[in-house]
């Protein structure tokens, strides 16, 4: 009897030297937790057969489903499927629909069939082929004895679609859906973990609904839990409960992002918005603009990093650079107006501060950051001093930037 549900096994030599995060591993975990499935195991190994052979040996004895992601691009001289077929005992073959659909690959992208693309369709005899949408490798599946495994290239783009598509269907039909965990997560802005454990009613939380805590900075993520019967309906209720006195710091929830409801926010509220970043260096125009529809509120942006660009493009005094230089609540206020004067937005917002890790004095030390927005009801500005490295301080920065803009347009539509 399997000692586990789902395992996850991952290859690739630079997992294992420091050279990179295992992304696809990730993928695989964000996805099977998202759908309700907890992974029991989670395995990474080399680029190398005898040691991809051992660990499928290992999992095969220990677990229902194995995902594996790696091993089977053009650079990997197929060494997943060859470790594959040496633990099933089965011979290594040409599969010709794997053939196929590399030849289509190839040839609707006017590529060559080198001898390296035909290696993807060197797959165990007996597998099983699994069709890949966003690329030329196949994936594919085997049985070993009460073990389940699927076998999938590990490009990120390429590995969820394939999860999507070919291994969660398998799983929702071998779990009922009163074994799935059900899940909410609440993204939270302006809370410490610390405050946000006082604030939550433990006590009254529904029966069988668990909560923990991460962290994807600056945000906390509590995430609420839930199995088997009416879970959905415990969770709505634990949902209600903490909403009721952690609503007012949401920004996100599972699945969603703190800039694309921002975003949406802007343009629900029919405001338009212009940007004056310099210690941020663009990086609140890059999370608006990460996703599609930005062009509904956002009229422009600029890195008004210089002294000079403050002056010929936002018309900030040299007065107020000459006595309280770039980074003063002086400054700000005056990129904010005199941007929201030329670019004729509802709102413009400006950040200036010091990200480190040079710069600082002692009156404006390193993580010194001032923002303004200028609106039809006047200029507001305000100073922090936030902690961290560079790009904790600018994403500190980015954040209470988009805390600002949701707050903004959060009371506009309360208004309309």
């Amino acid at each position: 009897m399997p000692s586990f549900d789902i395992a996850i096994l991952t290859t690739a030599d630079d997992l294992l030297s420091g050279d990179s995060t295992d992304s696809s591993g990730t993928v695989v975990v964000d996805m099977l937790t998202r759908h309700g499935y907890r992974p029991r195991c989670s395995l990474a190994v080399s680029d190398s057969e005898k040691e991809i052979f051992a660990a499928l040996n290992y999992l095969a004895q220990q677990a229902r489903f194995v995902i594996i992601s790696g091993g089977l691009g053009t650079g990997s001289n197929a060494l997943t499927a060859r470790a594959a077929a040496r633990a099933l005992g089965l011979p290594l073959v040409i599969h010709e629909e794997a053939l196929e659909m590399v030849r289509s690959w190839c040839h609707t992208r006017h590529q060559a069939l080198d001898p390296a693309n035909q290696r993807v369709a060197l797959l165990p005899q007996s597998a099983q082929l699994l069709a890949n949408p966003q690329g030329m490798t196949p994936g594919f599946t085997l049985n070993y004895n009460q073990c389940r495994m699927f076998f999938l290239p590990a490009a990120v783009n390429e590995l969820r679609t394939m999860l999507e598509q070919a291994v969660l269907p398998e799983l929702k039909q071998d779990f009922p859906e009163e074994q799935r965990l059900h899940r909410r997560t609440l993204k939270l802005f302006g809370l410490t973990e610390v405050r946000i454990r006082t604030m939550i009613p433990n006590a009254r939380l529904p029966e069988g609904v668990t909560l923990n805590y991460s962290h994807d900075f600056p945000l906390v993520l509590v995430n609420l839990k839930a199995q088997g019967e009416e879970a959905e309906q415990r969770l709505d209720q634990a949902e209600a409960l903490l909403l009721q006195v952690l609503g007012d710091h949401l920004m996100a929830r599972e699945g969603q992002n703190a800039e694309s409801n921002v975003a949406q926010l802007l343009t629900q509220a029919g405001l338009t918005l212009s940007l004056a970043e310099s210690c941020t260096g663009g990086l609140l125009c890059s999370m608006l603009t990460r996703h599609p529809g930005a062009s509904a509120f956002l009229n422009r942006a600029g890195v008004t990093y210089a002294d000079a660009a403050k002056q010929h493009w936002l018309k900030v005094p040299q007065a107020i650079l000459l006595q309280h230089g770039a980074v003063s609540e002086p400054c700000a206020r005056a990129m904010a107006s005199g941007l929201r004067h030329e670019s004729g937005t509802d709102l413009a917002l400006a950040i200036t501060g010091i990200a480190g890790p040079d710069g600082g004095t002692p009156d404006k030390p390193v993580g010194t950051v001032y923002l303004a927005l200028a609106s039809d009801s006047g200029v507001h500005a305000q100073r922090y001093l936030f902690s961290g490295d560079r790009a904790r301080v600018q994403r500190m920065s980015a954040f209470m930037a988009l805390e600002w803009l949701r707050r903004f347009a959060l009371q506009r539509l309360d208004e309309d």
